[in-house]
């Protein structure tokens, strides 16, 4: 099946097709929450900062910043060379508002918590504080923008490479209200436009002639929404796309391919629980199908170089610690689980496990069925719902137990271990600690290495070992397959894909 093909499908050198596995839920900024809508933004918007190949925040639209007030203060001095699509400057003022727009209660962005480090941010959220512009964001010219920190945070600069922390304008979000993010509407300071958007189906971004570091080489992006991973390879196989994600079932006939391509992840696979719904109100459930599952198989099944893990701070990333979380014990499983009222799991309750459709999580779910049965003798019902459908469910009335997963946004641990404090807008366990909160927000601020991780694995082990309303699972790997054509793709442990940096040579 390993396919050495160089076909050029294209008459056209300069247009490159890629899938995506769900239609993007938004492409506006502070309202995105999803892998797949910030594939799209990245490419259509930047930001103060950008990261290199070794994931480091580099300028963008900020040609360089300084700190002030003992690292309280951050003055970011922005290019006079950046232009919105209809030819309007980027200024301060837009990175003011949208982070004001993303803060506002009215807005109710699950993103908001990612500048609650900032002066009044956190008080203007909640309502407690209405007047905005004593929120410590503002923009002191039209080149100079002035952030105020309540604490000194070290990994700031890697937040402002975050799509919710893009520019916006005002006076088109007035203008078009909710459908402001359609094709002859939406204007962008990225480097590619949206030429077109057909929903379910297709997006046509064209390269940006006005971008502040010059016009792409790839003039074409054309961008398919493919669900079914074997219809995407049988359109790679014939010529048809240039770069897919390869389904688990062909990555072993591919792995000798020169167009494979594998790289670890910073992105944590859970199971999550809602706590407030029986039986899962119970820590002694929870940690006895936390107990039941023997990790360590589950890279043999999905083949693609997954790394089993109990703890929640990925491999990688500064603070993982692979003795944390609660390992496979299937007598102590069995043990909790009497304890909790159901003996060899009699009476136990229906129970249903929701996941959204795909490949690696049906196979996932599949087997943490087998395990639940085999070692805890209980029967839990699994359903496959579509992306749009399942996120809009976790938002309204999270199941049960539910599968997710979390992607860096930043390459830091304060990005994993926030996203479960109580404020944060991505926590659909219903579950808070304060002394969680309070160590994650401690956290953030150690500058000593040694001091920093001792307060990370006390709050790891508070997540995964002693209340359990999650249950890690693995740390994901990307598999690609790249035609030798496309240069300049380079992967990264946070799938970040910079359609700006790729060019296509023709097969001679």
């Amino acid at each position: 099946m390993v396919c050495g093909c160089t076909k050029m499908p294209s008459a056209d050198p300069s247009i490159f097709r890629m899938t995506i596995k769900n239609e993007p839920p938004t492409l506006d900024g502070s309202l995105a929450t999803d892998s797949v809508s910030f594939t799209i933004l990245t490419n259509l918007m930047e930001g103060l900062t950008q990261y290199d190949a070794e994931l480091n925040p580099i300028p963008a639209i900020a040609k360089r910043w300084e700190y002030s007030n003992e690292g309280r203060t951050i003055t970011f001095y922005l290019r006079d060379d950046v232009f919105w699509s209809d030819g309007k400057s980027v200024t301060a003022s837009d990175f003011e508002y949208s982070w004001k727009r993303l803060l506002a209660p009215e807005t109710a962005a699950q993103y908001a918590y990612f500048l609650f480090d900032i002066k009044n941010a956190f008080e203007y959220n909640s309502g407690t504080l209405e007047n905005s512009s004593q929120v410590g964001v503002r923009a002191l010219a039209s080149d100079i923008l002035e952030v105020t920190l309540k604490k000194p945070v070290v990994y700031f600069p890697s937040i402002t490479t975050f799509m919710v922390t893009f520019p916006l304008r005002q006076d088109i979000i007035e203008k078009y209200g909710d459908n402001w993010t359609e094709p002859g509407k939406i204007v962008t300071n990225g480097p590619y436009l949206l030429e077109k958007w057909e929903h379910e189906y297709k997006l046509i971004l064209k390269a940006n002639p006005q971008h502040y570091e010059g016009k792409p080489k790839i003039n074409e992006v054309q961008i398919f929404v493919i669900q079914e991973p074997t219809t995407a390879l049988t359109l790679y196989e014939t010529g048809e796309l240039d770069y897919i994600e390869l389904p688990p079932i062909a990555i072993p006939h591919y792995k000798n391919s020169p167009e494979y391509r594998n790289k670890p992840q910073l992105r944590g696979y859970y199971y999550g629980f809602n706590i407030t719904k029986p039986p899962f109100d119970n820590i002694q459930v929870r940690k006895a199908l936390a107990h039941s599952i023997n990790r360590s198989l589950i890279p043999k099944i999905l083949k693609g170089g997954e790394l089993a893990a109990s703890s929640w701070i990925p491999k990688g990333m500064f603070g993982y610690n692979e003795d944390i979380g609660s390992k496979f014990n299937p007598q102590k499983a069995r043990s909790l689980l009497a304890n909790a009222g159901y003996p060899d799991g009699k009476n136990f309750p229906k129970v249903t496990a929701v996941f959204n459709t795909g490949d690696v999580n049906r196979l996932v779910g599949e087997y943490l069925q087998e395990q639940w049965k085999k070692h805890l003798n209980i029967e839990i019902k699994f359903e496959s719902q579509e992306w749009k459908v399942f996120l809009s469910r976790l938002d309204l009335d999270p199941p049960q137990i539910f599968r997710l997963g979390w992607g860096a946004d930043f390459p830091d641990p304060d990005n994993f271990m926030n996203l479960f404090i109580k404020t944060s807008g991505n926590n659909r366990l219903r579950w808070a600690n304060q002394h969680y909160d309070q160590l994650v927000a401690r956290g953030s601020t150690l500058k000593n290495p040694q001091d920093r991780k001792k307060v990370y694995d006390e709050a790891q082990v508070l997540l995964t070992e002693i209340e359990v309303p999650m249950i890690p699972l693995f740390v994901s790997a990307q598999n690609l397959l790249v035609k030798p054509y496309i240069r300049g793709l380079k992967t990264n442990a946070m799938e970040l894909l910079y359609l700006k940096r790729i060019r296509i040579e023709k097969a001679s």
